[in-house]
Formats: C-alpha cells, sequence, structure tokens
C-alpha cells in the first residue's frame, strides 16, 4: 500500500508470460487501486486541455511612471474639470488639496491675489453682475485646476467618479500582477528617488540627467524665477501636459465652432451665406456674461499663428488655412511624423508576434524607435517651455465648457441620441454639418488628443538613453497596447491612412508620414466634391420629374433641365 499526498492507493504486477515468448521478456497485468485507479478513470474519462501562455516580461521601475501619467492626464480631462468648476464655484465644496503641495497648506480657493473665494464672495455680493469679472474668475478657476491637478503623482480622484480600488484593478490588469495603490505610490517613490550623476531627490531620471548636464550643483534650489535657481516645482514637479492635445483638438474643430458662435453673439457674418444667421441668439442669454468675457479676453488668447508655430517647433505638424498661410517657423520638427509613426507601427508588429505563444517577441526594434523618437522630442522640450501648452489648454477647456452647458445644446439643437463621451462634443458636430466641414465625428479626433498625449509623455519623460534592456520597450507596448490601437483606429477614421498596414509598399509609406492637415484636406475636398455630385444628381433627378409630367414644348423641358444642373 501506497500513502503519498493524500492519495491511497495500491499497485500489484502479475506475471503473465505467454507461451513460446522467449526468455527474459516482462510481460503481465499492472493492477491498480484505490485512489489513484479512480484519478485514472477520471483522466481518462475526458480530454486533456493544454494552455500555452505569453512569455513574461520582469517588472521594470519606469512602470509606475506611465501609472503616474495615466493618473494624472486623466485628472484633468473635462469631466473632472466641470465636476471641479461645479463644486468651487457653484456648491463651494471643493476641498481644494494640491497634488504636488510640500506643505500641505495650500487651498485652491486660496489662489491668487485678490483670492478665489474672495472674487466670488465679492461678484456675488453686488447687486447686479456685469463686465468680464465672471469670466476673469472661471478663467482663474481654470488655472486653480491645472496647478492642483499637475505633478507626478498617483492620487484618487477628488471627486466620485472612481475609487482607489478602480485604479488597483486597472493597473492590476496592465501590469500584470496584483497592486495596492499604497504599493504603487511606494513603487513610484522608488524609482523618482533614483540618483542621476550628482543630482539626487525626487525627479524624474530623465529631468535629472538634463539638470546634472546644464545646471551647475550651486543653482539647483527650485526658488524664484527672479533668482538665478532652477524654476520653482519644474523639476520635482512638472507638468504632465503635451501640446499635441492641442493639435488634435483644433483638428477637430472645436476652436473654430467656438469662434463660429462668438461671431454670431456679435451680430457678424462669417461668409454672405452663413447658416448661424438664421439661429437666435436668445438662449444664450444666461450666458451672455461668459460669452462677454471670452470676447473681450480676445486680445490675451493664443493666436491660430502662435499655436501653429508651437506646434511645427514640438512636432513639426502643421495647421492650413488663412490664417497660418504666411508663417514663417526659424525651426520644424521634421522626423517627428516619421518618427512616431515608426514607433506605432513596430508596436503592431510586437502586438502579432506577442499573440502566438510558441513565440517570443522581439522587443529590440521597439526599443531602438522608443529611443529615437525620445531624443527627437527632447530637441523640442526647450521653446516656451511649459507656457504655452498650459494656456493653450486652459484656454480650450473652457472652451469645452462654454460649449458643454445647456444653453448651446438649446441654441445649435443637435443630435440628442448619439452617445458622446463629454458633452461638448455634440455641439462641434453640429456646427461642423452646418457649415460644410469635415464630417468624421470629434470623438476620433478626441481620442487622438487623449491617447497621443499619454503616449508622447512616455516617451518624452522616460529615461530612454540609459535603457539597453529590451524588457521595458516589452512593457511598453503591453502597458500601452489600448493606447497605441486606439490611436491607430482613430487615425485611419480620421485621415484615411492605416498606420498598421504593411509599410513596404511605397505609396502607402508615402501617405503615412504625410501632414495629418494635408490629408484632412484632401478628405474635405473629396466629401465636398462627393456633395456637390449628389445635388447635381437630385436636381437632375426632380428637373426630369418636371419634364414627366408637365406637358411643355422640347426647348422648354431642355431650358429646365439645364437650369437644375447649374449649366
Amino acid at each position: 500500500m501506497a500513502n503519498k499526498d493524500n492519495i491511497n492507493g495500491g499497485i500489484s504486477f502479475t506475471p503473465e508470460l505467454p507461451p513460446g515468448v522467449p526468455q527474459g521478456t516482462l510481460a503481465g497485468t499492472v493492477n491498480i487501486t484505490g485512489d489513484a485507479a479512480t484519478l485514472l478513470r477520471q483522466a481518462a474519462a475526458g480530454p486533456t486541455e493544454v494552455t500555452l501562455k505569453r512569455s513574461s516580461s520582469p517588472p521594470t521601475q519606469d512602470q509606475l511612471l506611465w501609472t503616474a501619467i495615466r493618473n494624472r492626464t486623466d485628472a484633468i480631462g473635462f469631466n473632472r474639470y466641470s465636476a471641479f468648476i461645479r463644486r468651487l464655484l457653484c456648491e463651494q465644496t471643493d476641498p481644494g488639496a494640491a497634488t504636488c503641495d510640500p506643505t500641505g497648506e495650500a487651498t485652491v480657493g486660496g489662489l491668487g491675489s485678490p483670492s478665489i473665494d474672495d472674487r466670488f464672495g465679492e461678484l456675488m455680493s453686488r447687486p447686479s453682475i456685469y463686465g468680464v469679472d465672471a469670466y476673469q474668475l472661471l478663467k482663474i478657476a481654470t488655472q486653480a485646476f491645472l496647478l492642483f491637478e499637475g505633478g507626478v503623482e498617483i492620487q484618487a480622484p477628488r471627486d466620485a467618479q472612481g475609487t482607489a480600488t478602480s485604479i488597483e484593478l486597472e493597473e492590476e490588469a496592465r501590469l500584470g500582477r496584483p497592486i495596492t495603490l499604497d504599493q504603487a505610490r511606494d513603487e513610484l517613490g522608488q524609482y523618482l528617488a533614483t540618483q542621476i550623476g550628482t543630482v539626487s531627490g525626487r525627479g524624474l531620471p530623465y529631468l535629472k540627467r538634463v539638470v546634472d548636464a546644464l545646471i551647475p550643483a550651486g543653482s539647483r534650489i527650485e526658488s524664484s524665477p527672479f533668482c538665478e535657481n532652477t524654476l520653482r516645482n519644474r523639476l520635482h514637479c512638472p507638468a504632465l501636459i503635451e501640446l499635441m492635445w492641442n493639435f488634435w483638438q483644433e483638428q477637430g474643430a472645436l476652436v473654430q465652432t467656438m469662434n463660429a458662435i462668438l461671431l454670431r453673439f456679435q451680430n457678424r457674418r462669417r461668409v454672405d451665406r452663413d447658416p448661424l444667421a438664421n439661429f437666435a441668439v436668445d438662449p444664450l442669454r444666461a450666458l451672455s456674461l461668459l460669452l462677454w468675457g471670452r470676447v473681450q479676453a480676445e486680445q490675451q488668447q493664443l493666436s491660430v499663428s502662435r499655436r501653429a508655430h508651437e506646434y511645427q517647433y514640438a512636432y513639426g505638424l502643421t495647421l492650413h488655412g488663412r490664417a497660418v498661410a504666411d508663417i514663417a517657423p526659424v525651426e520644424s520638427r521634421t522626423q517627428f511624423i516619421e518618427a512616431f509613426h515608426n514607433l506605432l507601427h513596430k508596436a503592431t508588429e510586437f502586438y502579432e508576434a506577442d499573440a502566438i505563444t510558441t513565440v517570443v517577441a522581439d522587443g529590440f526594434p521597439l526599443l531602438q524607435a522608443l529611443k529615437e523618437l525620445h531624443l527627437v522630442m527632447a530637441e523640442s522640450a526647450n521653446n516656451q517651455f511649459d507656457e504655452l501648452k498650459r494656456q493653450a489648454r486652459e484656454e480650450m477647456l473652457i472652451d469645452q465648457y462654454l460649449l458643454a452647458r445647456p444653453e448651446m445644446r438649446e441654441f445649435l439643437r443637435g443630435r440628442a441620441m448619439v452617445p458622446y463621451e463629454e458633452p461638448w462634443m455634440g455641439q462641434v458636430d453640429t456646427m461642423k454639418r452646418l457649415l460644410g466641414w469635415i464630417d468624421t465625428s470629434v470623438s476620433h479626433f478626441h481620442t487622438l488628443a487623449t491617447t497621443g498625449e499619454q503616449l508622447l509623455l512616455a516617451v518624452r519623460l522616460g529615461d530612454w538613453t540609459g535603457v539597453i534592456d529590451q524588457a521595458s520597450a516589452v512593457n511598453f507596448a503591453r502597458y500601452w497596447k489600448p493606447e497605441v490601437q486606439s490611436y491607430i483606429h482613430s487615425y485611419c477614421a480620421v485621415t484615411g491612412v492605416d498606420l498598421a498596414a504593411d509599410a513596404n509598399d511605397p505609396r502607402r509609406a508615402e501617405e503615412r508620414y504625410a501632414q495629418p492637415s494635408a490629408l484632412l484636406r484632401k478628405r474635405l475636398v473629396g466629401q465636398r466634391r462627393a456633395a456637390l455630385a449628389f445635388e447635381a444628381a437630385e436636381s437632375e433627378f426632380v428637373a426630369q420629374e418636371v419634364v414627366d409630367d408637365m406637358p411643355v414644348r422640347p426647348r422648354v423641358a431642355g431650358r429646365l433641365v439645364r437650369r437644375a444642373r447649374g449649366e
């Protein structure tokens, strides 16, 4: 009898040597009884399942930087911003704890001089409110939102739109291992505490590498801008914002929509036959203070030309239109589009190989693509720095806030049954239909803005110069797979170019590296030609009905047909 691992059973052997079999041959019956026999019968009764798993990759320290990027970019999204403004300026219940405040004493309401709380109290105590003060208060509150949600941190949401548990579940699925919010913060802190050269303390290793190379040891204190030191909080609390977000929102007609509404608010025509001339502005009465302030602040707003110059400097991306026809940038990052789209294509090739469980996908081509894009983006990190991208984000968040108001929905009368991710989107799509702009949904442009920003932040802020192991590239691809594939899909929906397609075809390669604005212009031309062809066919059909139904002379009938065709 045998007893091992709680399995009881007996094994015996009965020799059964048939006649004529040579001596030395072992033949007989093996008898198995007890639990062992039961287990063997159960195993033989059904099919045996064999499961293969993809190759694993060791965890790397920079993974928690990606968690912080997702956490902070989600924190400055429109839905969080709208809830922040509602709590601060309507309910006055925002707790106001800053993400990066080392003292823990700063509050949102106390920002500014006079403070937001004082401005709000003085505004609400007036017998009647006129002028630009309401818009200026909204502007300062938006600045406070971006300041207090910035930094390389992992924090639970301020409102009820998410919990620590939801963050843990999302990160567990992406990292492939269980992790709590406290563990994520500890691992991020270890990564940020990495010493680079002679620079220690909390900060991104990439930024420490720059500081170590450029700034003398005695001038590394983050202090006043009037002293010869590094700017306050730029090293240990950088803004996780990319101008790519603004580029795609602008291509999606966010700014153009707001400008068209402001022209109608001022009783100014865009063109001779302006569709908005038929829209009464009475539904916008409740928004008049904010719209008035927005119009009056136009001189302090970033112009299209300013943004276009910076798009070229940062990414080599161009805009099309009369307002940017004569721009003359000093520098343009001409290698960016090729480097970024090559990275996305390498990631797609990696996913195809990684999905085959009998193959160990090679991460080195992806690592080289990451290093190349990191170097290209590093060259653009020294022009206007954080100032322009912060103001551009602030202005577009305010435009989204104004467009999301119910008064705007009543004014434009859009399609209520379309499920948009954010409430301002329907008004943009309605305006695009009214004015004959490109008919691709703004949802795709928004996806390009949000996923593009996250991917570029992960490339820009990662210390890819010092990475030689492919594990970091493999982890990058697996962690950001939803964003990479969403960007590729939306880019195809917007421009008609599939970045995942085979790059060996020269025609596809030319389209892959073309300017997105040029591809959009090409699609808009095709869209308008198709619309004209449809109108001509419809006119001919109507004219033919007139000819068939009316007893007119042939010459008169011919004149009717030519008139319908516009001849």
